[in-house]
């Protein structure tokens, strides 16, 4: 292959702009052109494409965000769309495409592969909710964000006594509530993936945490407890109403999504970006770069996406043994 694009799509992680960096040089080393898509897949439909160079990605190591900019396209999972797409690939001789994103944005890369356009997806996500990989990129910096803004509210709910109820982001995954919970001492974590009961595992925990002689207390909820916990701000009013501890409640929102990324999403980043070129290089498309026991691999989309991810119940026990 001789010209190659790179697109990133969906929500914004840090480590995206690692990933691009990554991808540029390795291809730039093989003499190989990279052109950056702007905009996610809605701008790879309307042709929103600049050459990437050297100078282009030398100082984006340590940015967050994406400088290639995210969209999310309703029209590019149609078929109209996603011929648009490929004529503009056409149009501008690109040979193979580098989709990174979560499982949407990946599933796209497959939509283009099995059209006749070699694709290559890589993990950007601060979810961690992508089955075939132990890690993705982004969620350790989230997480490290996640921590230092719970101790920072955590420094005022002990100076007042009070109840904190933080939610985080995560979608419908827990992932980052309950790491995020077990670091930063939470007395309860409520996540989708395990039923809860909120008198029993929040009312009853902190009543009993509060008996012990503990005056000051700290709820993680994950975002995908929607269905179970009408608001942050409900349960709050909830606790302080059932317990007498005045009690206030923080929603993160995308704060988590920013920052510099931290040394194991730029390295991570670096790895997956440089294993998918060397895949284009071959020809080879309709693959997903999965990284697992440390290691990088590869393998089909479709195969990839199939896979579900599976939270570790022991990690929530004994984030429930260690609570207080």
């Amino acid at each position: 292959m001789k010209r190659i694009a790179v697109l990133t799509s969906g929500g914004d992680a840090p480590g995206m702009n690692p990933t691009i960096r990554s991808i540029v040089l390795t291809a730039k080393a093989h003499d190989i052109e990279v052109i950056g898509v702007n905009r996610g897949y809605v701008g790879l439909m309307e042709g929103d494409l600049r050459p990437l160079d050297v100078s282009d990605v030398a100082d984006i190591v340590d940015r967050s965000g994406t400088i290639l900019y995210s969209a999310r396209s309703h029209e590019f999972h149609t078929e109209a769309g996603m011929q648009k797409a490929l004529a503009v690939c056409r149009e501008n001789g690109i040979e193979g495409l580098v989709v990174i994103g979560g499982n949407g944005s990946i599933m796209g890369a497959k939509d283009l592969s099995e059209r006749g356009l070699p694709c290559v997806g890589v993990t950007g996500t601060i979810d961690n909710d992508i089955g075939c990989c132990d890690y993705t990129t982004g969620y350790d910096t989230a997480l490290s964000t996640i921590v230092d803004m719970i101790d920072r509210i955590t420094d005022t709910t002990r100076s007042h006594w009070r109840c904190a109820v933080v939610e985080v982001m995560g979608r419908d995954a827990g992932y980052l509530a309950l790491n995020g919970g077990i670091a930063a001492g939470a007395t309860a974590i409520l996540i989708p993936e395990v039923p809860f009961d909120v008198e029993k595992d929040v009312i009853d925990r902190i009543k009993a945490a509060k008996a012990k002689g503990k005056n000051y207390f700290v709820v993680v909820v994950a975002e995908g407890c929607s269905k179970q916990v009408e608001s942050v701000q409900a349960l709050a009013k909830r606790i302080e109403a059932e317990t007498g501890v005045e009690s206030r409640a923080t929603v993160l929102g995308h704060v988590q999504r920013g920052g510099s990324p931290t040394l194991k999403d730029r390295v991570v980043g670096t790895r997956m970006g440089n294993y998918a070129v060397h895949l284009l290089m071959q020809g080879i498309g309709n693959r997903m770069v999965v990284i697992q026991n440390d290691e990088i691999s590869d393998m089909d989309i479709l195969e990839a996406n199939s896979i579900t991810k599976t939270l570790d119940r022991s990690l929530y026990d004994l984030a429930m043994e260690v609570s207080i």
